[in-house]
């Protein structure tokens, strides 16, 4: 059948429901125990025989989908679903209250009901509910995926995130584990002492970061704002302002493309502690990693792809240029001379290479040559000052900066710096970037000139850092795309008659 046919049918048996006197969408339903509870404390079938259950004589309420429903002469067996977790009803004409029978025969998978009765285990061992009560509670008019093999569309699955859910147990899964990741670290960053705020989303002038911003107007102040592409420079400013520790965990916007690692709107924590450096970042970050890890998924070693990571710390740590010589198989030597650099960005086809500075065209080598090579969490220290115009030089060498990257699984986790502090560079470095955008950059930095001035009432020493979280997820669940953590990921409209097509599929 169409959806259109299934829907008539559907609709034609919800007026039969109403017909019986039913509230066709009562307000609460009967609940007494959720069905994840019982599955957590009875579904020991060993601890729990049905000679056990039965002696209980616990009457339970439970509210749950309807996953499939087969009869079996005078009996009908339902298995009902929530979050995740299954119970068996188990149907008896003889058992039943009017008008539960008539009720039965109205329902279809998909359909939510409430069932109320004593607890007892098939003779296949199964945990069930012996219904002696039915609650009518919602009436699906559209069916779930067939025969809960889930979508087999991968568009159509990000499009309707909710029959995904539904369908296939591990997406659900993953985002139960996604908010039990993102609780351990929250607690674990309260525990290190951070205090967790909120920076504007809006802002006048987008900051912290190089990268295209998505513009709004405000009407009644007729002033256009930006959507924060990051936190950065709102939380340095609680730093001037007396906070020791800061982190939020938030989103951030970029308007840029759409990959299996990037989404334009994303989860980022950053944080910021006085008085540290990047040392001290990268002690906090591989013991975050480290004890998540071990808390939500039950080991430091965990499966990407065919390989396994180790999350125990200490992690690997390399300078910019030893990855280059060591993934690119480059005689470290060469790196040291900017003809020589610019000669072998030339012989892996970088765009203008001749155009380029020696330290943009070291970043494009190791993104080149490495980036995807670093499985194993590493450590990626000592960049070209044209990649990094926050961060503090490297003492005695004002071409690079004391700035590190996270990558594991092949891709950038982790961002952090040991951060300038100095107004007058700082201003220096905005200047640098607004000659880049008016040479047509347009993801280089505006100037934030409130930022400067705060800076100039003393900024301390301070470490800073970002973690983007969805990527963490990816990585501790082996998901393969952004889009597998991220609940309802941006997604390209569809022409009418695609839509059309994907109705048919449903």
């Amino acid at each position: 059948m169409q959806p259109n046919q299934y829907r008539d049918v559907r609709l034609e048996k919800l007026g039969k429901l109403k017909a019986l006197g039913l509230d066709a969408w009562p307000r609460k339903a009967k609940r007494t125990h959720g069905i994840a509870e019982l599955a957590a404390t009875y579904a020991d079938a060993e601890a729990w025989p049905n000679e056990k259950l039965e002696a209980l004589e616990l009457s339970v309420s439970v509210m749950g989908r309807i996953l499939t429903i087969r009869e079996m002469g005078k009996s009908v067996f339902a298995h009902l679903t929530e979050n995740g977790e299954k119970v068996q009803a188990f149907f008896r004409m003889n058992d039943l209250a009017e008008p539960g029978w008539d009720v039965l025969k109205l329902l279809d998978m998909g359909d939510f009901i409430s069932v109320t009765g004593p607890l007892m285990r098939t003779k296949t061992g199964e945990l069930s509910v012996r219904v002696k009560e039915i609650q009518f509670l919602t009436k699906a008019l559209l069916p779930l995926p067939e025969k809960w093999h889930g979508l087999q569309d991968k568009e159509q699955r990000y499009r309707q995130r909710y029959l995904d859910l539904v369908s296939n147990g591990d997406v659900l899964k993953t985002f139960q584990t996604r908010s039990r990741i993102v609780s351990a670290v929250r607690r674990y960053m309260e525990d290190q002492g951070y205090l967790e705020v909120e920076t504007p989303m809006m802002q006048p002038i987008p900051g912290g970061a190089t990268a295209r911003p998505f513009i709004t107007h405000h009407n009644a102040l007729d002033m256009d704002l930006y959507l924060r592409i990051a936190p950065e420079l709102y939380l340095k400013r609680l730093i001037v302002g007396g906070f020791e520790k800061v982190f939020e965990i938030n989103r951030n916007f970029r308007n840029e493309g759409l990959s299996v690692r990037h989404n334009p709107e994303f989860t980022m924590m950053e944080m910021y502690e006085a008085g540290s450096d990047l040392r001290d970042m990268m002690a906090l970050t591989e013991n975050l990693l480290s004890k998540v890890a071990r808390e939500v998924m039950g080991s430091v070693e965990l499966p990407w792809g065919d390989q396994v990571i180790s999350y125990a710390a200490p992690f690997r740590r390399l300078t910019m240029k030893d990855a280059i010589a060591e993934y690119g198989h480059i005689d470290r030597h060469q790196l040291e001379d900017g003809e020589s650099v610019r000669s072998l960005a030339r012989a892996v086809h970088i765009e203008d290479a001749d155009k380029k500075t020696v330290g943009t065209l070291l970043g494009d080598l190791f993104e080149h040559h490495a980036e995807k090579q670093l499985i194993q969490p590493t450590f990626i220290t000592d960049y070209p000052i044209e990649l990094s115009p926050l961060t503090k030089t490297l003492e005695g060498d004002d071409r690079f900066v004391d700035r590190f990257e996270l990558f594991i699984g092949g891709m950038e986790l982790a961002n952090a710096y040991s951060e300038l502090n100095d107004p007058v560079d700082q201003l220096g470095r905005f200047q640098a970037q607004m000659d880049e955008r008016e040479a047509g950059n347009d993801e280089a930095m505006l100037l934030d000139q409130d930022f400067i001035t705060s800076l100039e009432h003393g900024f301390p020493p301070t470490g800073g850092e970002g973690i983007g979280i969805d990527r963490m997820v990816m990585l501790l669940t082996n998901s393969a795309s952004i889009r597998d953590v991220i609940l309802f990921p941006l997604m390209r409209p569809t022409k009418p008659n695609e839509a059309t097509e994907e109705s048919k599929e449903n």
